[in-house]
């Protein structure tokens, strides 16, 4: 099924984000490279950390002249980037973000990315979906998507990462998404992936940590669960937190109940968090993040 909405021409439009501490004539030395290469801001949004002195700003914009490709691009902006300290990314916009997807036996959040790739609301391209069950197999046929099964045991770990990194580098991956994936990624893959991989994490970080959030969440007689998004990072669930939300419930609720209520709220922060990622409109800076909505 092709998308629900036309993506722009490959070539045709491009998207910058850039960072760099905060002085006077940013917005001019951007906009005058755009002016210089035939482009036309689409859309932009910039940030001024006044608290740490940083700038940050993500223009997307498309171009009239042919001879303004990607590479082009690049180059010409790099005097720009020099002059005034800033780190960047220049992308196509209309490159899909790659992206392979974990899971182990809840799939309500690999059914929705799914759904939501199928008809358009996600710029992802899903060469391959790996999880250490077979649960989720049958679905991964349902829409032609490779299915890799890698069980984890204690003693097959090593393996296990070894052949996620192999399929990683082999399928020239952008980004990983645990998607449910309930198995704690080692220090050394964590590093290996930093920056693009990300995870959903069923409760409200930085409360209610660890593999059991609905049980404590139960016990505390809380009102509101909720979900977090967050990079993965060698600290369990301390990574930057990209998008969060909740959903109030009440006494009446088991901690079955909260797990069914949940599932709506983990589904929809993580589908948030990887259209933002795939769109570059998250920039990480230390333990925090600037998300540009």
């Amino acid at each position: 099924m092709s998308p629900k909405f036309p993506r722009p021409a490959a070539g045709s439009e491009y998207v910058l984000t850039l960072s760099c501490p905060d002085s006077s004539g940013l917005v001019h030395a951007v906009s005058g490279f755009l002016v210089r290469n035939s482009g036309n801001i689409l859309e932009s949004q910039q940030f001024d950390d006044r608290l740490q002195g940083r700038f940050f700003m993500r223009v997307h914009f498309d171009v009239s002249d042919p001879d303004a490709t990607l590479e082009n691009l690049r180059y010409r902006f790099g005097p720009v980037a020099e002059a005034y300290g800033i780190s960047w990314t220049l992308r196509d916009a209309s490159t899909p973000t790659r992206t392979l997807i974990m899971v182990s036996k809840f799939g309500h959040c690999l059914n929705d990315l799914l759904f939501r790739r199928r008809t358009g609301g996600l710029n992802i391209e899903i060469p391959a979906i790996v999880s250490n069950h077979r649960d989720f197999e049958g679905l991964a046929e349902s829409y032609g998507i490779p299915f890799h099964h890698i069980p984890v045991t204690r003693e097959t770990k090593p393996e296990a990462e070894a052949r996620l990194l192999e399929l990683v580098r082999d399928l020239n991956i952008d980004l990983v998404v645990l998607a449910r994936y309930m198995q704690v990624l080692t220090d050394d893959l964590c590093k290996e992936l930093e920056g693009r991989a990300i995870n959903i994490h069923h409760s409200f970080l930085p409360s209610f940590k660890g593999a059991r959030p609905y049980e404590q969440a139960y016990d505390r007689g809380v009102k509101l669960v909720g979900a977090t998004a967050h990079y993965v990072t060698s600290d369990l669930d301390e990574g930057q937190i990209i998008e969060q939300d909740v959903v109030r419930v009440d006494h009446s609720l088991d901690p079955g109940e909260l797990v069914t209520v949940g599932r709506d709220v983990e589904a929809q922060v993580l589908a948030h968090a990887v259209k933002w990622h795939s769109e570059s409109r998250v920039m990480v800076e230390g333990n925090r993040t600037v998300v540009f909505r």
